[in-house]
């Protein structure tokens, strides 16, 4: 086996980012990772980081202490056959959604030590969130390195597996209901009149609320209370938006996002 400490299967935007944030930290050097993937184009911009790059899953797999599938969850059956020839010596990272660390090995078709990883998306800015567990093959620190690796793009927390599928619905899916909450906060700007500076108003306010409540020691009740006066134009807001029962449409569609998880994974 070659020296390369981590070997990447799939070298899209979350391998990218990845791959970028732990070169950035120190975590990994760009001559200990391995890259694969179909596409020339994605290929070219791990070799401009230094990383070596193949179309051959395979070597990836014969070449690496570490592998990640940054892959989707479809595509782990075709590539089966090239996972085959990991050892009993090597741990498994899969960032796919969906899948458990059994159902993985199971397709494999053998035991495997499969570190399961749910990031998202603003890991690209290093502000990511990932939930970590582990499999039933797995050795005491398997994990150590992934965690190393996503905490160089932001958090980790450390879950049980049954966990899994919701965090992958707060935090996994959670990006896009903030960007759905900002389109139709950009429509409203619209509806009350505001045109060419309706992405910035909405950008920044999204921007510092976020700022402000992850560095505030006040929860997130608090902190909408202390913008709520009486009988203001907040209230009203707020009012309005109970009355449509947001609330509760969140935490469905929440618990929509773990229940669709659940099925994937069946």
């Amino acid at each position: 086996m070659s020296g390369y400490r981590l070997g990447l299967i799939g070298a899209g935007n979350m391998a990218e980012a990845i791959a970028r944030s732990a070169v950035e930290a120190g975590v990994l050097e760009a001559g200990q990772i391995v890259a694969s993937d179909p596409s020339a184009e994605r290929l070219s911009v791990f070799e401009a980081m230094g990383v070596a790059v193949t179309q051959e899953n395979r070597r990836v797999v014969g070449e690496s202490e570490q592998v990640m599938l940054a892959i989707k969850p479809q595509v782990l059956e075709a590539i089966a056959g090239d996972l085959s020839g990991l050892s009993s010596d090597q741990v498994l990272i899969s960032i796919m959604a969906g899948l458990g660390t059994a159902k993985i090995a199971a397709v494999i078709g053998k035991p495997v030590r499969v570190v399961r990883v749910m990031p998202n998306t603003p890991v690209m800015v290093g502000k990511g969130m990932a939930g970590v567990c582990v499999g039933a093959d797995t050795q005491a620190g398997d994990e150590d390195l992934a965690v190393r690796l996503f905490e160089s793009g932001g958090e980790v927390v450390r879950v049980d597996e049954s966990l899994m599928d919701a965090v992958t619905a707060v935090s996994g899916s959670g990006p896009a209901y903030l960007f759905y909450l900002a389109e139709a906060m950009i429509e409203a700007a619209g509806a009350v009149g505001i045109d060419a500076d309706a992405e910035r108003l909405v950008r920044q306010t999204i921007y510092g609320s976020a700022e402000l409540l992850v560095r505030s020691d006040e929860s997130a009740g608090e902190l909408r209370r202390r913008v709520t006066s009486p009988g203001g134009t907040t209230a009203a807001a707020i009012e309005r938006l109970e009355a449509s029962e947001v609330r509760a449409a969140v935490v469905r569609a929440i618990q929509a996002a773990r229940d669709r998880g659940r099925e994937l994974g069946a």
